[in-house]
């Protein structure tokens, strides 16, 4: 009896965080990781490091880790993924955005782990599909994209099958919801006892193992070195399949719920229309977007242009969603999170030198101020002291 195991793990941390969240999750969770795989080099895992990430290492001197993860990549254990450098939410983004984050964080990618880089699959921050999302990460070159298995609608998936996306080409790797929503490492024991082959695709925060999620019995360690678990990257789990179908995922995200797609909210806790708070930050966002590239010439444009990568981290918009997530998640409310991305939106059109900004300056910061009283009138009416 054999399981098959496809783990793919994302590594992001928003790039206005303080150090010491980065610090704690890096020390909890990603060096965990990066030990496990250390000990068990016959252990086979797919990464997605967000370009931010890796400069936040870099300055926090986090340089072994960089160096591990170049080795792991140089001799096939870990394969990197393809991302939105800054984590940006891509597809309520323009064409010209979306292509400057993937842009981006091959850049960055390449500048820590060598030119030569190979880099198969794209991780869309979210798993939030789109059709004509799909169809840009194509052009770069990508081969397939990671989804959750609710992004197929109806169908139901068969791990035996490689799928491939009618609308862009790309083959796509269904994660099982019901794994990638457990403590991994304790499920897949449980599936051991059940003795039967099976194929167990999932796809998490790295921030899983250690820092969500208490391993106090060391589950992870163990199911490394447990003898009826193989594991290899996603390339190469689909390189297997030989049955092969074409399907038209629909627009979803890894946090999208039967309800909601009934709906047609496939990015609800992102962009709520109800939500007046994310519809405020959306409206300071394409302000920022439409401003910066009408000024490419001007003198203070390279930070103009950093503030606005941070600011459209899909963080900015996920924190101000007050959703709750159970075992493995907080409430999605945190005003300090959304007042830190606000604060580089504001500040990427405020960078502008142009005097010609005035009007537009005046008009965000009309906008801003009416978030920030937005967030924090809501956080002490509604959040605050909640449960206690």
């Amino acid at each position: 009896m054999k399981i098959l195991w496809i783990n793919f793990l994302h590594f992001y941390q928003p790039s206005y965080s303080d150090n010491e969240p980065v610090i704690e999750a890096t020390e909890k969770s990603y060096l965990r990781i990066i030990n496990a795989l250390n000990r068990n080099p016959n252990i086979k895992f797919t990464f997605n490091i967000t370009g931010c990430l890796l400069e936040k290492w870099q300055g926090l001197g986090y340089g072994q880790l960089i160096q591990d993860l170049k080795k792991f990549i140089k001799n096939g254990q870990v394969e990197l993924t393809g991302s939105s450098a800054y984590h940006a939410f891509l597809p309520l983004l323009p064409k010209e955005e979306i292509e400057r984050q993937i842009e981006l964080n091959e850049k960055i990618l390449k500048k820590y782990f060598g030119d030569e880089l190979k880099l198969n699959g794209f991780f869309i921050p979210e798993a939030a599909y789109d059709k004509k999302l799909a169809k840009i990460i194509k052009k770069f070159g990508y081969k397939w994209i990671v989804l959750d298995e609710i992004s197929s609608g109806e169908e139901k998936i068969n791990y035996l099958t490689r799928y491939i996306d009618k609308n862009s080409g790309l083959n796509i790797c269904f994660r099982s919801k019901t794994y990638s929503k457990s403590y991994v490492p304790q499920s897949i024991f449980d599936a051991i006892k059940k003795l039967k082959n099976k194929i167990i695709i999932t796809a998490t925060d790295a921030e899983l193992y250690g820092l969500r999620h208490n391993d106090v019995s060391a589950s992870f360690e163990k199911i490394l070195k447990c003898p009826e678990i193989d594991t290899i990257t996603i390339s190469e789990y689909l390189e297997k399949l030989k049955i092969k179908k074409d399907i038209k995922p629909i627009a979803s995200s890894w946090e999208s719920t039967k309800e909601e797609l009934e709906k047609k909210l496939p990015y609800h806790l992102w962009c709520d229309k109800r939500n007046k708070i994310q519809a405020k930050l959306w409206m300071l966002a394409n302000l920022g977007i439409k401003t910066i590239a009408k000024h490419k010439g001007d003198s203070n444009y390279k930070w103009a242009r950093l503030h606005l990568d941070k600011g459209l981290s899909s963080c900015t918009f996920w924190w101000a969603s007050a959703r709750e997530f159970g075992s493995f998640g907080p409430i999605s409310w945190n005003p300090d999170e959304i007042e830190r991305g606000t604060n580089e939106l504001i500040r990427s059109i405020r960078a502008l030198e142009n005097t010609t900004t005035r009007k537009t300056k005046i008009k965000a910061e009309k906008l801003y101020i009416k978030i920030k009283s937005m967030v924090w009138r809501n956080h002490w009416r509604y959040y605050w002291k909640i449960n206690k």
